[in-house]
């Protein structure tokens, strides 16, 4: 009984025990609720993908009500496997989270603290897991406006302006979207997405479903933090709290690829998108500028948390690559690059935490010689450095191969030699931190003083390491993330999988 409603339980617990949380209080008994619900929502993550994968799509009636008059929670494999990356590291930054909270947040604001990563979490799998276009903006609402006060709780003052500037942006976007989908209701009078599909093609020579493409596509580039629409992002991560950077930085902008995937392939068509609006001359110049200008300038800061910002734009600017050949291959390579890359960030800034639990400080300078006195934590943050880069074993080699797989294949080999680029700008911005931590001494008045720092916590370096060798699992052993991944590509285009047999 309790199977058929998943679901529906995958967004109505985080939404619930959000509220209970603040009734809660204590922060212990806050965190232990909120790590209870998050490995509950990854439980169900599981089994929603491998009910998918033996029987097919799973839809579910919310109400009883059938659509498009009701709403329908959708899963295919393209949102399930979304599902299970935004739940897995839910439940992972959240061991993490206790002793991290602790030392930056207020003792008086921890509980609000929990209440809100689950209203963002519960946000976040909603947008993920809902067929209807218009449930969309209210769950991309319920995790941005949490998603503001996650990142105003960081103790520098300059986290209540980034995240002032991030509502600002947020906000135009979430706009943006709505007018969008405003639009095609008035066109089709349905907001379904699967209902929406079968009747924009009628309607698909009209200004108006023109327009609201073009007001869809920049309100989700917000959000995706598309190049140049991410300038909210670099602050947004520098200066809230490190679990939240953590938790934003692998799930918040991977799930608005994933509704730019929805909207591109399954509302409109890649008919429509990529071949009657040819909008592959926008997107495809956008992810080469984003993936070098992003990391060129990433390799000019002196903040490693900005430093890894940046480096998320370049990120971005691979699975836009990916999504817009509109080929199997280049959407596979899209769709395992979100995944994989959400397990590269994820390690990588839960390391930041240890060290700034530790130096109370990100700055380069700070972390001079900082591997003698934090080994665990900086041999985490190379190994998840090497993902990043691209190395062979890793997850982040087996994006880039099926990257350039997909460019050569689709005739673009020029494309091939600015990923290489690319890897090479992100090979010497990681490699700035390795020199610093591994090949200089430590300052004399160096973060909290070069004698007194020791190691992170076991509970922090846990969930660390366990990111960290998830990258090399899966980038020896694909068949869950490629398959899934070149599965969820086929559905989208109706072609066959990657490496199936003609």
């Amino acid at each position: 009984m309790i199977a058929a409603h998943l679901p529906a339980l995958q967004v109505v617990l985080p939404l619930l025990a959000a509220p209970l949380c603040v009734l809660l209080r204590r922060p212990v008994a806050a965190w232990a609720l909120a790590l209870a619900v998050s490995w509950a929502a990854l439980a169900i993550a599981v089994a929603l993908l491998v009910q998918v994968l033996d029987s097919g799509v799973v839809s579910y009636h919310l109400g009883g009500w059938p659509p498009p008059w009701g709403i329908e929670y959708r899963i295919d494999l393209v949102n399930a496997f979304v599902l299970l990356i935004v739940a897995a590291i839910g439940a992972v930054v959240l061991p993490f989270a206790r002793a991290s909270v602790a030392a930056e947040i207020p003792a008086e604001r921890a509980y609000l603290f929990y209440a809100l990563y689950l209203l963002c979490l519960c946000g976040l799998l909603g947008i993920t897991i809902t067929g209807d276009a218009f449930n969309v903006f209210v769950f991309l609402e319920i995790s941005s406006l949490s998603s503001y006060v996650l990142i105003s709780l960081g103790r520098d003052r300059r986290a209540l302006t980034a995240a002032f500037q991030y509502l600002i942006m947020g906000t135009i976007g979430a706009t943006f979207y709505l007018i969008g989908i405003g639009l095609l209701y008035a066109m089709t009078g349905t907001l379904n997405m699967a209902d929406l599909a079968e009747r924009i093609p009628a309607v698909s020579d009209t200004r108006t479903v023109h327009a609201a493409f073009a007001f869809i596509l920049v309100g989700i580039g917000l959000k995706a933090a598309v190049f140049p629409l991410h300038l909210w992002l670099p602050n947004a991560y520098c200066y809230a709290p490190s679990v939240v950077t953590a938790f934003l930085a692998a799930t918040a902008t991977k799930v608005s690829v994933y509704v730019l995937l929805r909207i591109l392939f399954t509302l409109f068509g890649a008919d429509f998108a990529f071949a009657d609006l040819e909008i592959v001359t926008l997107l495809l110049p956008l992810a080469v500028f984003g993936m070098l200008m992003a990391s060129t300038v990433a390799i000019f800061q002196t903040n490693v948390k900005r430093l890894l910002a940046y480096s998320s734009v370049a990120q971005i600017g691979y699975m836009v690559l990916g999504i817009s050949l509109a080929t199997t291959t280049g959407t596979t390579a899209g769709i395992v690059h979100l995944f994989n890359h959400a397990m590269i960030k994820g390690a990588l800034f839960l390391a930041l935490g240890c060290v700034f639990l530790r130096l109370d400080s990100v700055e380069l300078d700070d972390m001079a010689g900082l591997a003698k006195r934090m080994p665990w934590t900086m041999a985490a943050f190379v190994a998840a450095g090497f993902s990043l880069i691209g190395l062979p074993s890793t997850t982040g080699f087996i994006s880039k191969f099926v990257l350039v797989q997909a460019v050569i294949e689709d005739g673009r080999w020029y494309l091939a030699l600015i990923i290489l680029l690319s890897s090479l700008l992100a090979l010497i911005y990681v490699w700035r931190v390795v020199e610093v931590a591994y090949f200089r001494e430590p300052a004399a008045k160096a973060g909290t003083g070069a004698t007194e720092v020791s190691e992170a916590p076991l509970a922090m370096l846990l969930p660390t390491w366990l990111l960290v060798l998830a990258n090399y699992y899966f980038g020896l052993d694909t068949s869950v993330t490629l398959g899934v991944a070149g599965r969820a590509a086929a559905s989208l285009l109706g072609a066959a999988p990657l490496g199936a047999a003609p």
